[in-house]
């Protein structure tokens, strides 16, 4: 049976099993439900057991250096969901902790498994939302790394700081406009539609478009940004209405 198809009630009463199981391993350091948790196959479940990670770094403080190298350890293990769940762990960690956490998160970066990856790019995004300093700070390091998946979880990474803060986030997009591996470049271009359709922040790329040098990419750009207006209905401006903009600046 899986985490959904419980009752209420015997979900809360799970969860809070679980946070119990871990904090016990923690302080026995004997990690064996954590492992057994990270696991599960059910994603609420692995989802839970980060969350109960977080949420006891962030009311016992005695247990932080313990966590903290407990995930140096479970993001080097052959499980990839154990890798999985550890990333979003750290991710949740880097929310109010980033600084103690970066070195661990970056081993993840070049991770051969496509959900681990993503589960760096998901945690960027949380934690460039929360926490942003350190965050730029580390997508910068990392932006021009020889690895093009690892510059694609740079990008993808800072979406959601660009939708609330795009003047932060479109400097770095500029930087890689010459980006030559098609993935990266498409995450570029996704991630610029996508701070596009907010309140107030076509206009601020539009401006920024206009003084790139590649315009190539420039226009496939405008073109994802027509497509996610008229994709996205509660998009700030029409289809029409960011048409016309981009016709009356280009």
């Amino acid at each position: 049976m899986s985490f959904y198809d419980l009752p209420k009630e015997e979900r809360e009463v799970l969860v809070t099993k679980m946070e119990t199981d871990i904090t016990r391993n923690l302080e026995n350091e004997e990690y064996g439900n954590i492992y057994k948790y990270s696991s599960d196959s059910d994603t609420y479940i692995w989802k839970n057991a980060y969350l109960a990670l977080y949420r006891i770094y962030q009311n016992h403080e005695d247990l932080r250096d313990v966590i903290l190298h407990l995930l140096d350890e479970m993001i080097k293990m052959e499980n990839a969901r154990i890798r999985q769940t550890a990333v979003y762990a750290l991710g949740e960690l880097g929310k109010i902790d980033a600084d103690r956490i970066l070195n661990i998160f970056k081993k993840a970066l070049e991770d051969e498994n496509s959900s681990v990856r993503n589960a760096v790019i998901g945690s960027l995004k949380q934690m460039g939302l929360k926490n942003p300093e350190p965050t730029l700070k580390f997508v910068q390091k990392n932006l021009h790394h020889s690895n093009p998946e690892v510059r694609r979880e740079m990008v993808h990474g800072i979406e959601l700081r660009g939708r609330t803060h795009p003047k932060e986030v479109i400097p770095f997009l500029e930087e890689l406009q010459n980006e030559e591996n098609k993935r990266v470049r498409k995450t570029i271009i996704h991630v610029l539609g996508q701070i596009s359709y907010k309140k107030g922040c076509l206009d601020k790329v539009i401006t920024a478009l206009k003084n790139w040098e590649n315009q190539k990419i420039v226009d496939e750009t405008l073109k994802e940004i027509i497509e996610v207006h008229k994709r996205y209905k509660f998009a700030s401006k029409s289809p029409q209405e960011a048409e016309d903009y981009i016709n009356a600046n280009f």
